[in-house]
C-alpha cells in the first residue's frame, strides 16, 4: 500500500511540482491551497506526512502545524515546511508549532524525496 503525502502550498506551480516529483516515486498526493483547506482535507483520507508552505492566506503554515498538533490523531504525523524563508527565528517557531523538519526552496527532486523517505518508510 502506498503512502500518503498531503501537500499545503498556495503556489499551484508548486503542489503540481511536488505532487509530480513524489507521484513520480510512488506516493499517493493530497492537495490543499492554505492551512484551513488542508484541515478539510485530513478528514476522510489517511495522511502519512504533510509538507507545507509556510507564507499561505487564510492560515499560514504555522497556524496550521499548532491546530494540526492540537487533534490526537495527528500529533505524531511528520510535516516539513516547504519554503523561501530561511531565518533561524523562523525555523525556530516552526519547530515550536511541531515542525519536523524544513527545506528551503529552490530544492532538487533528489532531495525533496530523499526527505520523505526519512520520514515514510
Amino acid at each position: 500500500m502506498s503512502k500518503t503525502v498531503l501537500i499545503v502550498d498556495d503556489s499551484v506551480s508548486m503542489r503540481q511540482m511536488v505532487s509530480f516529483t513524489l507521484r513520480d516515486a510512488g506516493y499517493e498526493i493530497v492537495e490543499a491551497i492554505n492551512g484551513r483547506d488542508a484541515l478539510s482535507k485530513l478528514k476522510g483520507n489517511r495522511i502519512d506526512m504533510i509538507i507545507t508552505d509556510l507564507n499561505m492566506p487564510e492560515m499560514d503554515g504555522i497556524e496550521f502545524i499548532k491546530q494540526l498538533r492540537a487533534c490526537a490523531e495527528m500529533r505524531f504525523t511528520p510535516v516539513v515546511m516547504l519554503t523561501t524563508e530561511s531565518q533561524e527565528a523562523k525555523k525556530e517557531e516552526g519547530r515550536r508549532a511541531g515542525a519536523s523538519g524544513w527545506i528551503v526552496k529552490p530544492f532538487t527532486p533528489e532531495q525533496l524525496v530523499g526527505v520523505v523517505k526519512k520520514f515514510v518508510r
